[in-house]
Parts: C-alpha cells; sequence; structure tokens
C-alpha cells in the first residue's frame, strides 16, 4: 500500500496462552536461565584468561561459544524477563530489527563456532602428527574472527530486506523475541519472496556446516577403530557429548523453519515459542558443562584449586586450635 501509517514500535508477546498468576514464576525462570548462562560462561573465560596451561586450539573455540552464549542470552532475554516480570514488552521498531539481528547473528555464529570445533577435532583424530603445525594458536584465532566476522553477513541480508518492508499494524510479535518468522506475518505485503531468500540463507548457514561435521564424524569413527580400546572409548564419549549438544541445536531449528512449507505439518504458537526457547536457551546453559567439566585440563585445575582449598581450610583450623590451646592455657595459670 502506498498510504499506511508506520508502526513505531513492536510489542513481545511470548507465550499466547500463558494465564498472567504465572508471569512472575516465568520470569524468574528466564532470569535463572540468564544469570546461569552468563556466569558460567563467564567463569569459563576467566579461567581461559588467567590459566595458561589453556592456552590451545580446543579452548580458544570454548571460549569463542561462551563469548557468543553470553551475547545471544544477553540480547534475547533482559526483553523477555521485563515482559513477565513488569508486562513491559514494548520494543522500539529499530530496536526490534537490531534484536533480530543479533538473534539471528548469534545463531550463524554459533552454527560456525561448531563447524571450527568439527575441523579442529578432525584434524586431530586423523592427522596427530600434523595437527600441531597445521592448527596453531595464530590459525584458530584467525578462524574465530573470521568466523564472528562472516557471521554478520548471513542475518544482514534477511533484517535489509525486512526493514524496508511496509508495517502497518498489528505490531504484536507471537514469540519470545524478534525473529524473521515473527515480523513475517505483520508485514502489509507480499513477503513470500523476501521469505524464501531468509530461508534459503538460513538453510546454509545451518546445513552447509552440519554437512562438514557429520562428514568429519564419520571420519573420525573410521580413525578410531585403528585404536586401542581405551582410545576408542575416550573418542566416541568426546563425540557423543558433542554430537548431543549438536543435535540439540540443529533438529528442533530444522522443524520449526520448514513447518510453514509442509501443509500438514503446524505448530501451535505455544509450542513453537517453546521449541525456539529450547534450542535456543538451553546448549548456553549446559555448555559450560559439557565442553569443560568434562575436559581433563580443567577437571585437574579444579581439583588441584579444591585440594588447595582444604588444605588452607585446615591450616587455619590447625592454628586456630593451637591458638585457642595456648589462650587456655595462660589463663588456667
Amino acid at each position: 500500500p502506498t498510504n499506511y501509517t508506520r508502526v513505531s514500535e513492536f510489542v513481545i508477546v511470548g507465550f499466547p496462552s500463558l494465564q498472567p498468576e504465572y508471569f512472575v514464576l516465568v520470569a524468574w525462570l528466564f532470569f535463572f536461565l540468564y544469570v546461569t548462562t552468563a556466569v558460567g560462561n563467564l567463569l569459563l573465560v576467566v579461567m581461559f584468561t588467567l590459566e595458561r596451561s589453556l592456552h590451545e586450539p580446543m579452548y580458544i573455540i570454548m571460549v569463542s561459544l561462551a563469548l557468543s552464549d553470553i551475547g545471544f542470552a544477553t540480547v534475547a532475554l533482559p526483553k523477555l524477563i521485563a515482559r513477565y516480570w513488569w508486562n513491559d514488552g514494548s520494543l522500539g521498531f529499530h530496536t526490534c530489527f537490531f534484536q533480530m539481528h543479533m538473534i539471528h547473528y548469534f545463531g550463524s555464529l554459533n552454527s560456525l563456532i561448531l563447524l571450527t570445533m568439527a575441523l579442529d577435532r578432525y584434524l586431530a583424530i586423523c592427522f596427530p602428527l600434523r595437527y600441531p603445525t597445521m592448527m596453531t594458536n595464530q590459525t584458530m584465532a584467525g578462524l574465530t574472527l573470521f568466523c564472528w566476522g562472516i557471521a554478520h553477513i548471513f542475518p544482514g541480508i534477511s533484517t535489509i530486506n525486512f526493514s524496508l518492508m511496509p508495517f502497518c499494524g498489528p505490531n504484536k510479535i507471537i514469540q519470545a523475541f524478534c525473529t524473521t518468522m515473527s515480523l513475517k506475518s505483520l508485514v502489509c505485503v507480499d513477503t513470500s519472496r523476501q521469505y524464501s531468500l531468509a530461508f534459503a540463507v538460513a538453510m546454509f548457514i545451518l546445513y552447509v556446516p552440519l554437512a562438514f561435521i557429520i562428514f568429519s564424524y564419520i571420519c573420525i569413527v573410521i580413525s578410531v577403530f585403528c585404536c586401542s580400546p581405551q582410545g576408542r572409548m575416550k573418542t566416541f564419549s568426546t563425540c557423543a557429548t558433542q554430537g548431543c549438544i549438536i543435535s540439540i541445536y540443529y533438529i528442533p531449528r530444522f522443524f520449526v523453519y520448514v513447518t510453514p512449507f509442509i501443509p500438514n505439518l503446524t505448530m501451535t504458537p505455544d509450542k513453537s515459542i517453546a521449541t525456539t526457547v529450547f534450542y535456543s536457551l538451553f546448549p548456553p546453559v549446559i555448555n559450560p558443562f559439557i565442553y569443560c567439566l568434562r575436559t581433563k585440563e580443567i577437571k585437574q585445575i579444579f581439583r588441584l584449586e579444591s585440594e588447595s582449598n582444604v588444605q588452607i581450610f585446615f591450616t587455619m583450623i590447625s592454628v586456630e586450635h593451637r591458638l585457642l590451646n595456648r589462650f587456655i592455657f595462660f589463663s588456667e595459670r
């Protein structure tokens, strides 16, 4: 339309069927998820910065993933918490598009980080002798910076296309945050071409890395059959852990993206939002525990720190006990 009133702000609705008496409980849940994500991933970053023994390519990837998870949670959760805590779900027009771009940016970035992680494991297991020269700290840092830069390109295409579309109402977003799919239904004109382009870009950035991840794991499985049973079990344990996170990251996204293109496959708004929240927020919460607490070097650091703290504790108890005995001795005299 040529004449329309431009929308100046959007409103995050969240779960449309959620009753108001549960708003505070949901707000506390999202607040807990945010604090857990931020603290857990920040501990990993601080540990990597202070512990020189962790300055290796694999841990550079972990820190990159941790920073990405903190960034995503910071972009997505504060407004959702405000929506249920203070019933404040309003977002300015440009703020909504900024959130949309950053949410898709961190999603694309995580996909590229998982690709880099699979490449690192593939080289380490399939080419162990050449790995130290092929994957140095400088090489991994360069790959990481490249991922953080190029990840802006893919969501940027969708953000620019949709920001130029006319929005003339309604302005309520039936989703937990601003996304391409949630804004698509609010545009006043046909968006099939723009949405098809956004869908193609999303499928490319998600499933081209997934194809290489699957290929690398197949090569790893073939390679480990030549290892000892102990080495085989260790490798399979690592791959199973990463495979679980990768499955949580990719499979729900696939169903959410393809649902509009399959006539007989429908999802209620609440189920769609719950699926989006699950695959968006669950991996950042558990990533520090899975990728770090299962790592030998980090577990060793925790063990040494705990042993040191226990030793300091008992030393203090011993000193206090001796001082108390001396005090009693002089008091009796």
